[in-house]
């Protein structure tokens, strides 16, 4: 991936739009992925869910690749 605003970063933001983590699996961020994935689950059960799936988009926008 080229850095923020790419394209890739843009279709991993959109990916992590419809499940959280998702961004970050398609960016090869395995853990950061399941961190995402696994805290939004827990989260939507008390209603709190839409935050991490915000920083989830957010994250994977923003990635730059070192």
């Amino acid at each position: 991936m080229a850095g923020q605003g790419s394209t890739g970063n843009v279709i991993a933001a959109l990916c992590s739009f419809f499940i959280p983590g998702l961004g970050q699996l398609v960016q090869g961020r395995v853990l950061t992925a399941a961190l995402h994935f696994v805290l939004a689950a827990i989260l939507w059960w008390v209603l709190l869910g839409w935050i991490i799936h915000l920083w989830s988009i957010i994250d994977a926008a923003r990635f730059k690749a070192s």
